[in-house]
């Protein structure tokens, strides 16, 4: 199976002897399914000076990356819109695909990991910086589904969940577009619940293909509608809920996130009795 990284270049909260700040460019391998161990996963850091922060310097850094690894990458996620131009050129220039993504959930861990662990513990250290690192994401303006993707008169959706151990199976599921990642990186016990939405549609193959291409990050109630967020600043609008009923259904799903720290499923099925699905993303 190819491989995809996923990329943080920034600033860390430490000061060289010139009390400037260090920048660090951290790499790890993204998980892409339920059972990928997450203690064998490649890891890559490496600081450099405020002077040494250009693409030449990061292109240097993931060719050091690739022989460590042995291997390249299809693709490298990165979740910081200000550091789109550097990343995107460091990419191109060894014919690797730059994906700006919210799904970069194990550098995420990883980033909280040594804010928490190991940055404090290095000379150099300021507290009053800690808030540079930390993953955050711009505020979107969502859209309206393309034309040719919206809901059709018969098309359905439902909010559905499934006991976490059942998803360890999911590997062995007839699914055409999917990915995952291991339940245990959220800390999810196997016997927990993992809400979700299925959409049913008589288009489902194309719709789960062009989801596939959208760098799925999570659902989100907001208001009376759900959106999908996707790549690192789009917001697509997925469902309005026209009543308080069906509104109830959106809370409560909203609510049994917050019992499995936010991780859910978006599920796409050709109709209620299939035994396939088109789609199966696992969302966190």
């Amino acid at each position: 199976m190819s491989k995809i990284w996923e990329l943080d270049f920034y600033s860390r909260p430490i000061v060289d002897e010139n009390n400037k700040k260090l920048w660090e460019v951290l790499i790890c391998e993204s998980y892409l399914n339920i059972k990928q161990p997450i203690e064998s996963d490649f890891k890559y850091s490496k600081f450099t000076s405020n002077q040494s922060v250009n693409s030449l310097w990061l292109t240097e850094a993931l060719k050091e990356a690739i022989d460590q690894a042995n291997v390249t990458p299809k693709k490298i996620r990165f979740f910081r819109r200000q550091m789109n131009n550097m990343i995107v050129k460091a990419c191109e220039d060894l014919g690797i695909l730059a994906c700006p993504s919210r799904r970069t959930y194990g550098l995420n861990q990883w980033l909280e990991q040594r804010t928490l662990d190991f940055y404090p513990k290095q000379p150099g250290f300021q507290d009053s910086l800690t808030q540079v690192t930390s993953v955050q994401y711009p505020e979107t303006i969502t859209r309206p589904l393309p034309d040719a993707l919206r809901a059709e008169k018969n098309d359905q959706w439902a909010f559905v969940s499934l006991e976490a151990q059942s998803l360890e199976d999911m590997d062995k599921w007839n699914i055409g577009f999917k990915e995952a990642f291991p339940l245990n990186l959220g800390g999810v016990d196997k016997k927990a619940t993992i809400p979700g939405l299925v959409i049913y549609s008589s288009r489902s193959l194309p719709l789960a293909a062009w989801l596939s291409g959208l760098e799925l990050a999570s659902l989100k109630l907001n208001n009376s509608s759900l959106n999908l967020a996707t790549g690192y600043n789009d917001s697509w609008l997925l469902l309005n809920f026209p009543n308080q009923s069906t509104l109830n259904e959106a809370i409560a799903f909203e609510n049994a996130k917050k019992t499995v720290k936010g991780i859910h499923f978006l599920a796409i099925q050709a109709s209620s009795t299939s035994e396939t699905f088109s789609g199966f993303w696992l969302l966190w």
